[in-house]
């Protein structure tokens, strides 16, 4: 229903910064000079109009600046506030539209205002019914958070749409601004949607607030209950150590203290305190706490951050290499040149390259008792690291190299992390031994799990299955040590510098066994120096005729034999001390020698001493040894014709036999041989030691002298040697370990070798005091050969040995 405007001539009652609405009520303070200006006008009006209570107009004075808009309100009540000041309670009734200023009673201002239409159609439209509806529940919803349940009643009960818009005056989150809005607009349904989307905003802002604030009120109580928790924890713990009988702090549980207070790399401390977080959550009884307790310990006992200084002194150090060990001069030469880079690298500033350090991995490649696990210590005690051994011999579990995973029971970091917990530094000098005796099964291939710990370009990254940490590995110094090349994986060996060590001389073996290994076996037999004294002529024949051996453990080994006897005599009372020992008293003490060289024997005993037996030399895995080769003819009417071999031989040494005999029996005319028999006759090469494999190109040559003896009934002479492939044409080809043939056919006693030409570079190799007593002849061909290694004629020749 429409309804009329009134005009009315009013006193202003200012609000600083304040907003009266219509329908609300509320209590003035008469103690403001305006306020009581205007209730007193308005007290004195209605005095003499006599038309019931005091009116005035409620106007907002924001910054000093009137509203256009006012509200008129009705004096209530005047009396006392709560505090005992004077006071109104005024109450609003309706907007008034302020016009032009005039003149009134009393102090107060007084002006001429138009009463605001705020009329609504009836019935509401659907619309804004459903405005009404959300107006109710947003209030409803933001009073019952405040908990003001009796005025939700109230709200639910306003049916006027300008009542319910202007009942938001009493929201205390409103701004003035947002106030005064909604006093200026007229229309109840406008005024109504400002409402509604103040009071939407106002609850989302507070629904974001009340979820931080439980996000943070949440945090704060987990670290308070973890806090209260742990401190429970640790007096739990400490009460069972007293009950067990333990004194408090025997067996510190504070691994966090320990972890923060370790020198550890950013990221193994990272991963640690992770460890801890577990640890500290699980139960004693549980067994992952065992296991987490376990790996910490093994973290926090490395020396991530240890590392002992290199002695450059590097004259020093192959001082030091000389003293401990005789001959080995490539060894000696390859750690010399590590430490004068190394040092020179210091100097520069150039330590660190890439994140790596200047490691080397070097390849010790040698038959037994040459001093290759020796060699290491003398290394490490060389540079002034630390030296550790890892024994690879028979290892067949992958995990053994790389660590096993945590998840197993009994589960351990592998070989490589423990010995750089064992060395207590970071830069020790690792000795892998008898790396090629590593097997491979079911379990995976350590020697696979190898290729990354011994590559340069990889190790400072080597990550073990049981820490999961990354470790560097780039400062050790690797030694492997092998007595067979071949039986090293290719992808490792390549990832290894090569070093041979072909065995020792005489003259060297003499000398070591004088410095090294006499006064250790004197001491091992409780003699001194001074009571047993070994002549040079003695130690000469311990190692030439009771030794034959490219190392020196056998000679050892006859040193405490020739001593425990002494020993042994002098306690007995059948010898006195002191002692001079002779080569002559050797065979007293020790018995005979055990091998005579082929040049001492008598001249029919040797066993080239009949036609078709020739002197060959080969390369087993204790070092180069003698061999010989032995041929016969069968007889016409009892033997079957073709080629018989025996000795344990593999496939290439017996197509070397058939090259053999296809070369004489093509070239027999030409050699002046008689191989017309040859298609009749059965012929039969054998090695003797036949229970030993034997393999390889580079008997060829002997077997063809073999058989050219055999067939010309010419000997082979006793202090020749040979070794080289063959061909059809008669070729002598190259073959490999030409050192060490050498030394076995002058530890053999022999004078003469025969070796192809294209390994005459190789004799760069060999120590030149072998050389001396050896008559080498690099030759081309077979018939070279043949004119060499066989005797002059003496007996016509004939057709079967």
């Amino acid at each position: 229903m429409a309804s009329t405007s009134v005009t009315l001539t009013l006193p202003v009652l200012p609000l600083d910064d304040e907003v009266v609405l219509p329908g609300m009520v509320v209590p003035l303070d008469l103690t403001d000079a305006d306020v009581r200006a205007a209730v007193e006008a308005a007290q004195a009006a209605a005095g003499k109009s006599g038309n019931g209570k005091p009116r005035v107009l409620l106007v907002p004075r924001i910054d000093g600046t009137y509203a256009g808009t006012g509200v008129l309100g009705t004096v209530e009540q005047v009396g006392r506030l709560s505090g005992g000041d004077p006071g109104a309670l005024i109450r609003g009734l309706g907007r008034v539209r302020i016009g032009a200023g005039t003149t009134g009673p009393g102090a107060a201002l007084w002006v001429e205002g138009e009463t605001v239409d705020e009329a609504v159609p009836d019935p509401l439209p659907g619309a804004v019914t459903e405005l009404v509806k959300e107006y109710k529940a947003l209030a409803t919803s933001w009073l019952k958070k405040r908990g003001a349940w009796q005025v939700v009643d109230r709200v639910q009960q306003i049916e006027g749409v300008s009542a319910l818009a202007d009942n938001s005056g009493y929201s205390p989150f409103l701004t003035v601004e947002q106030k005064v809005e909604l006093l200026e607009t007229a229309d109840p349904v406008a005024r109504l949607k400002l409402a509604v989307k103040a009071l939407g905003d106002h609850l989302a802002e507070q629904d974001v607030a009340e979820s931080i604030a439980k996000d943070v009120q949440d945090g704060v109580d987990k670290q308070q209950r973890e806090f209260l928790l742990r401190r429970q924890l640790e007096a739990v713990r400490k009460e069972l150590r007293e009950l067990n009988g333990e004194k408090d702090g025997e067996e510190s549980d504070d691994y966090r203290a320990r972890v923060e207070a370790a020198d550890l790399p950013e990221k193994v401390r990272e991963a640690a305190l992770k460890e801890v977080d577990k640890l500290e959550r699980s139960s004693d009884q549980s067994p992952e706490g065992s296991w987490i307790r376990t790996w910490l310990d093994t973290v926090l006992e490395l020396p991530w951050n240890e590392r002992t200084e290199d002695a450059y002194d590097i004259r020093g150090a192959r001082a030091v290499l000389d003293a401990e060990h005789a001959g080995l001069s490539d060894v000696k030469d390859r750690i010399t040149e590590y430490l004068a880079v190394r040092k020179r690298r210091g100097e520069r500033g150039m330590g660190v390259i890439g994140g790596r350090r200047g490691g080397a991995v070097l390849a010790l490649v040698g038959p037994p008792g040459v001093g290759k696990t020796s060699l290491g210590e003398s290394v490490a005690h060389a540079m002034g690291r630390k030296f550790v051994r890892v024994a690879l011999g028979g290892v067949r579990d992958e995990a053994e190299i790389r660590g096993h995973r945590r998840t197993y029971v009994g589960a351990l970091p592998g070989r490589i992390v423990r010995a750089i917990k064992e060395a207590g530094s970071m830069n020790p000098v690792v000795l892998l031994d008898e790396i090629d005796k590593v097997g491979s099964d079911f379990r995976g291939d350590p020697a696979a799990a190898l290729l990354e710990v011994l590559d340069p370009a990889q190790n400072h990254t080597f990550r073990d299955h049981y820490l999961e940490v990354e470790l560097d590995l780039s400062d050790v110094v690797f030694l492997a040590t092998a007595n067979v090349l071949e039986a090293i994986p290719e992808a490792l060996a390549d990832r290894m510098e090569l070093v041979r060590l072909d065995g020792y001389t005489e003259d060297e073996k003499v000398v070591i066994a004088r410095d090294h290994l006499l006064p250790r076996q004197l001491e091992r037999a409780g003699l001194g120096s001074d009571e047993v004294v070994l002549a040079e002529d003695a130690l000469r024949k311990l190692a030439g005729e009771y030794t034959r051996e490219a190392g020196v453990r056998t000679l050892e080994r006859s040193l405490a034999r020739l001593l425990r006897k002494v020993a042994s005599q002098h306690e007995l009372g059948e010898r006195e001390l002191p002692l001079t020992i002779g080569a002559d008293d050797l065979r007293a003490l020790i018995g005979r020698p055990h091998h005579v060289p082929e040049s001492a024997q008598d001249p029919a005993e040797r066993r080239t001493a009949v036609p078709g037996v020739a002197t060959g030399l080969a390369v087993t895995g204790a070092g180069g040894d003698v061999l010989f080769v032995e041929a016969s003819l069968a007889d016409p009417e009892t033997g079957a014709a073709g080629l018989t071999l025996t000795g344990q031989l593999g496939d290439v040494m017996k197509e070397s036999a058939q090259i053999a005999l296809s070369f004489l029996r093509s070239h027999g005319a030409e050699l002046e041989l008689p191989v017309a028999d040859l298609k009749d006759r059965g012929v039969h090469i054998h090695f003797p030691a036949g229970a030993v494999p034997k393999d390889g190109p580079s008997a060829g040559i002997t077997m063809t002298t073999a058989l050219a003896s055999l067939l010309s009934g010419r000997q082979v002479r006793t202090d020749v040697a040979m070794t080289g492939e063959v061909s059809l044409t008669g070729r002598v080809l190259p073959i490999g370990g030409v050192k060490q043939k050498l030394l076995a056919a002058h530890r053999a006693g022999l004078t003469t070798v025969i070796i192809p030409k294209r390994n005459e570079a190789d004799l760069d190799d060999v120590p030149a005091e072998v050389l001396e007593t050896l008559e080498v002849h690099p030759v081309t061909d077979v018939r070279q050969v043949l004119e060499l290694a066989l005797a002059r004629a003496q007996a016509p020749a004939v057709a079967a040995a």
